[in-house]
This record gives C-alpha cells, sequence and structure tokens, in this order.
C-alpha cells in the first residue's frame, strides 16, 4: 500500500481525456431528437429562467437533463405513460409535477430554498422538519458542503460553531489519536464526546475513540447533520455531547461524480463516486486518494534539525450493493477499506492505520411500522512510534514502539410507526463488541528495544431505547424519550513495562455499570414566524480501551494510562427561540445550554520538569459547561446567501478534592468564543463563496499555563460552469496565510500555512 500511496500522482492527461468521454456522453444524450417531446420552462418566482436546473423525467429508464439560457427541456421519446418530473436548482426548494401523454409543455415555477426546511433524521432517529426540532441541529447540504474551500470533511465541519476536535488541527496532518471530535465544549482530553455516524454505522475509533474523518469519500456524501446536546436518550455511549451523522448518496440512481485537484506543498486529490440501478438492482462504487507533503509545525525561531514536515497519505474506498422489492423494503451489502500513513513532525515518529469493515442491512415497511436491521463488523491495526527530544531539537531518542490490533461488531434493530396524525413513536435495540491490546516495545538502548508491555480487554455494551414524539397541538410538540445501557468490561489484563522475554501478565476484575438517559423536550408554536424549544436529559460516555490501556507521548508529554476509570455522566438543560421571517427567507435560532458533567475523564498533570511533563488520565470530579449558541441563515436574493453562527462556552472545573487547585479552571481545548459565517453568491455559471472563522484564546492543559492564541482565518472558493455537470474551481484555505497556535507540548507548534488547490469536477446523472 505504502508503494501505491507514493506513486500516486494525478496525471493532467489523464484528467483530459477522462474530460472529453464524459461531457462527449452528456452532449450525446443531449442531442438525441425523436419525433415526440415532452418540453417544458423552468422559472423562478419573477419570471426569469432558471439557467442548469437538474431535471428528472421518472420513468423506465429514469432520464435527466439540464435547463438552457432559457430554462427550457425537452425528453425524447415522451413517455407513452403518466410519469414525473423532479426539477432542482441550488438555492431552490426541489419540486415534482407529474406529466401526462398529450399535454401541452410544461412550466415548473420555482420557490427559493427556505432556511430550516431541510429534513433532519440524527436528533430523533426519524425524519422531522428543522423547524419543528427542538434540538439544536446543523444540517450541510451537498451545495454547502461544495461551497467550502475545505476538501477535509473535519475542514467542512468548521462551519459549526460548536466543532471542535482535541486540538485545533485538521486531519491532512494531525496524528488521528487527536482527531476526537467535541461539542458544546466537553472535550477534556482526546476521546470523542460526539457520536459520528455514517449511514447508521459508527465512525469514531473502537480502540480510541477518535475518528478517522478520511474514510468516507467526499464525493459520496449527500449531507451532513450536526446534532447538539446530550444525545445517549437514542444513541448511547459516545453521544455523550451530540450526534454527527454524515449521509451518503443513495445508490438507487444512475450517477457519477468526480473531484480531482492539485495544491501546493505537492498535494494531488481525488475523489470519486459512482452509482447504477438496473431494474431492482443497485450497485454503487467510491474510492479516494490524497497525499501532501505537509509543512513543519515548529516555528522558525524554534526549530531543531530533528523537525522535518508533518505529511500524510491515504486511499479509500467501498463498493454497494442494494436489492429493491418495490415500494416495500430494501436490503444491502456494503464493505470498504481504508489506510494511512502519517509522518509527524520527527523522523521516527510516525503512524499508520489500516482498516477493513463489512456492513449489511434491510428497511422493511408493513401495516405494522417500518423496520430497519444493521449490522456491521469491522478490524484494524494501529502502530505507532514515540521518541524523547534533546532540549536544542538536535537529535532524537525512540521511546515506545505500540501495534494496536482491535476489532469491532455490531448490529442494532429499529421500529417506528405512527398512531393518526399526532403521535410517532420509535423504538430499538443496539449492541457493539470491541475487543483490542496495546502491544508495545519500549525504553529503547541504542536503538535496541529493552522492555515489553502488553495489556488491552473486551467492551459490551447493550442499549435499548424508545421514543414518542406527540403533536399536542397545533401549536406544541412534545418529545419524550430514553435508553438503558448495559456495559462492561472483562477479559482485561496488563502486564507494565517488563524485561524482553520476561512479561507476566496480570488480570484485571470485570466491571459493569448500568445507565438511564432519559429526555424530555418541548416545543411550542407562538405564532408561525417564532418557536420556543426547550429540554432537559442526561447522558454518559464509557471509557475507551484507549484510556484504559494505552499511553502516549506528544512531544516532551507523557500520558499515562488509567485502568481504574469509570464512566462519565451528563446532566444537561437547553432552552431557546426559532425565528422564520413571513417569506420564509430568514431563520434565527437561540440556544442557552448548560451541561454539568461528573467524573469526566482528563490528563491531570502529575510532574513537571524542563526535559518532561508526565500526566495520568483521571476522573476529574465535575465539570460544567454553559454558554450560548447563535445560528442565522439568510437568503438575500436568488443569488446570494448568507449564514453565521456563534458561541460562547464557559467550560470550568468546580470540583476535584484530588487536586483542589484545578477548581475554577478552565476545561483545556476549550475557546470561550467561537464565530464563523459563509457567504455565497450563485449564478448559473459561476460560484463565488467566503468562509470565516474565529477562535478565541483557550489552554492546552489543565494548569492552564500553556495558552493557545487566538486567531481568525478565511477561506475561499470560486466555480465556473463549463456546461451542465462539468466545472473548474480555485479554492484557497486560510486566505491571509494566517500562522495560528496548534498545540504546546510544551514546545508550539502551529497550523498548516496557505494551501490553494486548482482542479475539475464532474457530475453526471443522480436525484
Amino acid at each position: 500500500m505504502e508503494r501505491t500511496l507514493r506513486q500516486f500522482r494525478i496525471r493532467p492527461v489523464v484528467l483530459q481525456w477522462l474530460m472529453i468521454v464524459l461531457l462527449g456522453l452528456g452532449h450525446s444524450r443531449a442531442q438525441s431528437s425523436p419525433a415526440d417531446l415532452l418540453r417544458g420552462v423552468v422559472k423562478d418566482q419573477t419570471g426569469a429562467a432558471v439557467v442548469l436546473a437538474k431535471v428528472v423525467l421518472r420513468s423506465e429508464p429514469n432520464a435527466t437533463q439540464a435547463t438552457n439560457e432559457r430554462g427550457e427541456f425537452a425528453f425524447s421519446p415522451a413517455p407513452r405513460e403518466t410519469a414525473q418530473v423532479e426539477v432542482s436548482a441550488s438555492g431552490f426548494e426541489t419540486r415534482i409535477v407529474e406529466w401526462r401523454p398529450g399535454s401541452d409543455g410544461v412550466e415548473i415555477v420555482l420557490r427559493p430554498a427556505v432556511p430550516g426546511q431541510e429534513i433532519t433524521v440524527s436528533a430523533n432517529r426519524t425524519s422531522t422538519r428543522l423547524v419543528e426540532t427542538p434540538t439544536s441541529v446543523v444540517v450541510l447540504s451537498r451545495d454547502d458542503l461544495n461551497a467550502t474551500a475545505a476538501f477535509r470533511t473535519d475542514d467542512m465541519l468548521r462551519q459549526v460553531p460548536g466543532f471542535s476536535l482535541f486540538r485545533r488541527t485538521t486531519s491532512r496532518t494531525a496524528n488521528p489519536t487527536a482527531q476526537g471530535v467535541s461539542l458544546r465544549g466537553l472535550g477534556a482530553s482526546g476521546a470523542s464526546r460526539a457520536l459520528v455516524l455514517v449511514d447508521g454505522f459508527p465512525l469514531n475509533d473502537p480502540f480510541g475513540g477518535w475518528v478517522y474523518w478520511d474514510r468516507v469519500p467526499r464525493e459520496e456524501i449527500e449531507s451532513i447533520e450536526v446534532a447538539g446536546g446530550g444525545a445517549s436518550h437514542l444513541y448511547g455511549s459516545d453521544a455523550l455531547g451530540g450526534v454527527i451523522s454524515i449521509l451518503r448518496k443513495p445508490v438507487d440512481t444512475d450517477e457519477l461524480s468526480l473531484e480531482a485537484a492539485y495544491g501546493n506543498e505537492n498535494t494531488p486529490d481525488v475523489s470519486f463516486a459512482g452509482s447504477r440501478r438496473m431494474g431492482q438492482w443497485s450497485g454503487g462504487l467510491s474510492a479516494e486518494l490524497f497525499r501532501t507533503d505537509g509543512y513543519i509545525a515548529v516555528p522558525g525561531d524554534q526549530r531543531g534539525v530533528v523537525d522535518t514536515p508533518v505529511n500524510s497519505q491515504d486511499i479509500t474506498g467501498g463498493v454497494t450493493l442494494q436489492r429493491r422489492f418495490g415500494d416495500v423494503g430494501s436490503v444491502f451489502v456494503r464493505g470498504s477499506v481504508f489506510g494511512e500513513e502519517r509522518n509527524n513532525g520527527t523522523p521516527l515518529q510516525t503512524n499508520s492505520t489500516t482498516i477493513r469493515e463489512l456492513d449489511v442491512g434491510g428497511d422493511w415497511n408493513s401495516r405494522l411500522g417500518s423496520f430497519a436491521l444493521r449490522a456491521y463488523a469491522d478490524r484494524q491495526h494501529y502502530a505507532q512510534v514515540f521518541s524523547s527530544i534533546a532540549a536544542d531539537r538536535s537529535s532524537e531518542t525512540p521511546t515506545r514502539d505500540q501495534q494496536v490490533p482491535a476489532q469491532r461488531t455490531g448490529f442494532s434493530a429499529q421500529w417506528r410507526d405512527s398512531i393518526g396524525t399526532r403521535q410517532h413513536l420509535v423504538a430499538g435495540l443496539e449492541e457493539w463488541n470491541t475487543h483490542g491490546t496495546d502491544d508495545e516495545l519500549g525504553i529503547f538502548v541504542a536503538g535496541v528495544p529493552t522492555a515489553e508491555l502488553l495489556a488491552g480487554g473486551r467492551e459490551v455494551n447493550w442499549g435499548g431505547y424508545a421514543e414518542d414524539i406527540v403533536r399536542l397541538s397545533s401549536r406544541w410538540l412534545l418529545t419524550v424519550s430514553g435508553r438503558v445501557d448495559r456495559w462492561q468490561n472483562f477479559g482485561a489484563f496488563t502486564s507494565g513495562l517488563q524485561p524482553i522475554g520476561g512479561v507476566a501478565v496480570t488480570p484485571l476484575a470485570d466491571r459493569t455499570e448500568r445507565f438511564f438517559s432519559p429526555r424530555v423536550a418541548l416545543l411550542h408554536k407562538l405564532t408561525n414566524s417564532i418557536s420556543l424549544t426547550a429540554s432537559g436529559y442526561r447522558s454518559f460516555r464509557a471509557p475507551t480501551l484507549n484510556e484504559l490501556y494505552r499511553s502516549f507521548r506528544v512531544g516532551n508529554v507523557f500520558t499515562q494510562s488509567n485502568t481504574d476509570l469509570r464512566a462519565e455522566r451528563l446532566t444537561g438543560a437547553e432552552g431557546g427561540a426559532i425565528l422564520t421571517t413571513w417569506d420564509q427567507r430568514l431563520m434565527l435560532r437561540s440556544t442557552f445550554f448548560w451541561n454539568d458533567i461528573t467524573r469526566p475523564v482528563g490528563n491531570v498533570t502529575l510532574s513537571s520538569t524542563p526535559t518532561l511533563i508526565t500526566r495520568m488520565r483521571e476522573n476529574l470530579g465535575r465539570t460544567r459547561s454553559q454558554g450560548v449558541e447563535l445560528e442565522a441563515a439568510a437568503r438575500v436574493n436568488n443569488a446570494l446567501t448568507l449564514s453565521g453562527g456563534y458561541e460562547y462556552t464557559d467550560a470550568t472545573v468546580v470540583d476535584f478534592s484530588t487536586a483542589p487547585t484545578l477548581v475554577g479552571r478552565d476545561v483545556p481545548q476549550i475557546p470561550r468564543n467561537v464565530f464563523t459565517f459563509q457567504a455565497r453568491y450563485s449564478k448559473p455559471f459561476i460560484l463565488l463563496a467566503v468562509q470565516g472563522r474565529y477562535i478565541g484564546n483557550q489552554f492546552d492543559d489543565d494548569q492552564n499555563s500553556l495558552l493557545l492564541r487566538r486567531y481568525f482565518t478565511v477561506d475561499t472558493t470560486v466555480s465556473h460552469t463549463l456546461r451542465a455537470g462539468a466545472e473548474l474551481f480555485v479554492a484557497i484555505e486560510n486566505l491571509f496565510n494566517r500562522r495560528y497556535d496548534v498545540g504546546r507540548t510544551p514546545v508550539l507548534t502551529i497550523g498548516p500555512p496557505i494551501l490553494a488547490r486548482a482542479g475539475v469536477r464532474l457530475q453526471f446523472g443522480g436525484r
């Protein structure tokens, strides 16, 4: 795999030929002209033509076109039976009209897209209109994702104010163990405090809880939903602070999409997704390849000869096969592979990961309700080398070589149904089983390992949940839900560092914890434009195998594992208001939140010397995270869209008897102020978008002595449509080359410089 990754290059000639062939196919399809036609025109509410709108004729087989400069389209031959015509365009609501044989040409008027009209499933495990969701949810559509300069999923999500990784890092260059995600200031350590799902399957690492954001090819993503606030009432452990749901494009359409680009730092990237439907069968294929030479993360005035660029390369791919049974249901199977390699800033510090996963599932609709079954199995291997760096950064010495194999299996079953028009019920069961081991060689002498450590165990979690969504009246919506979980840790063992060949394994006692996670939420529509929301909930997160058994080193900071960690527990409440204007061009949402977390897992400093800081993962007594979220989305006109968000978070330690000096200090890695904005100008043949993000001061340690200073960055992208289905684009991240603080270990490391990319997007078929 390494050889394949290193030899991967984008060849302009290949791209040119591929583009010519695909454009030729689309051209030949559009130029056919039989005698009878289904003609139509697409306009907006002012009567102006909508150019390059996607028009899909729902018949056997489906056909797709784009409107011309007059907003016109024509299908030939016309269907012999009644058919549906679906029209969609950026910035407008999708509309479906019925056409009958013998009818004259159709005129379709599109209305501007309404902020808040999106349908979300992550907040309630069922389809709910965004403006009727008591939970604070941000939905990023495919248009939103294409309008960002960022091309890694975690960087796209930085549009959401409450979203942050453990450090201010990007998955382009950061060690994966620093990619745990946090929402609303709950991240006291590197493990995720939010659950990340892909079509309902967990993306969080089974051993450590962090996220490999590059596992899902960018062109395969249809939309992303971010639901803040405790979500264990439906999703169990890992959803302590919310849920991020990535939804793939459906495979039951004929579609091909490709994005290929090249940027500075020798950064090529290709992402592909294609699907084909053949009667009741359909299949999909996706892949992505990426590499970058990266940059040196230590500032020039502190840099030594040992410092080298942080860089990465990865490859991922998946195959899906689906069988539909009319409108009754479907079954599917999906297999995927992923591999990556990273250099972490010095010659010896490297890591690599390989993951293989198999997913199966089925959906069925009957008189008894809708049923969904899912099952999955994945196996991975993670390898990491740590080193000790000399004070003058002129040399390094290897300290630990870790090999971490892990595997996970799981299944879920869900039922949902409606009782009349006022009540909707959801219930389900879930189980997952994780087994992982940390196998280390350490304390090297003259390059030879002198000690060995072996530790690991198994975790099993069973959970059952139920939810009742009741429309009490036209203005009151009540949601009551709860979940019971049983977490077990068993088969655990540790050896401690022992001489090579003298490992003495010590078994650890089995542990079991039970949790009840309730939630009650209420939405009240004061008027047709203003709604008020309120909710209260409890949530939890069990410690990961990584926190229990694996120690790690970053720079000259060594953090020890802790086999006695207990689960984190959260009690929270939130309330807010939603405003939508009478013409539905503006949506404002405000949310006040309060979260009290007992036994949060944090990295507590034990000792500090000029050459080594030693920490241990410990359950702090209690932390509190409270603040406000503000969101706004506005369509100024049919071409200009503005949106933004602000979050203020006060996250502090309020109780810790073991180390009372930490009481009153800020929770590490949580800024008090975050502000984001996006502006998008879209015309038929051009798109111009700008995104900005401000991050306030935050600390890199529990003592609040290592400050990461505030910063502001701007990204921009511009694209030009050559013809329907083909466009050229230029995207620039960190436009003003702001070298912001990323971490202090205690040596300062800084974020990536400006990254400019140019490329092509091809899109044919689809919905």
